[in-house]
């Protein structure tokens, strides 16, 4: 190589660093802006189907055991009417 050819490929080589880090640091920075971004949403959508699932548990309680109070009742009612039918008249 001439010496002018080796300076022109020392001085492309080196403007390249210095013109591409700012890019190659703002990528890096992108990029993990971009992951902790994720994980925040990733938090955020643990957080509401925990809140939706006690929710929806709760009001499956609530149903359940108004259910089991109605079946109760009902069959209270079915053998007080068995029992009346099934008694002697005096």
């Amino acid at each position: 190589m001439t010496a002018r050819r080796t300076a022109v490929l020392g001085a492309f080589i080196l403007g390249s660093l210095f013109l591409g880090q700012p890019c190659i640091s703002r990528a890096q920075e992108t990029t993990q802006q971009d992951l902790k971004d994720a994980g925040h949403d990733t938090k955020d959508a643990a957080k509401d189907t925990g809140r939706a699932t006690k929710h929806a548990a709760k009001k499956t309680g609530h149903a359940v055991k108004k259910g089991t109070n109605k079946a109760a009742e009902k069959t209270e009612e079915g053998a007080h009417k068995v029992k009346d039918k099934t008694d002697p008249h005096d």
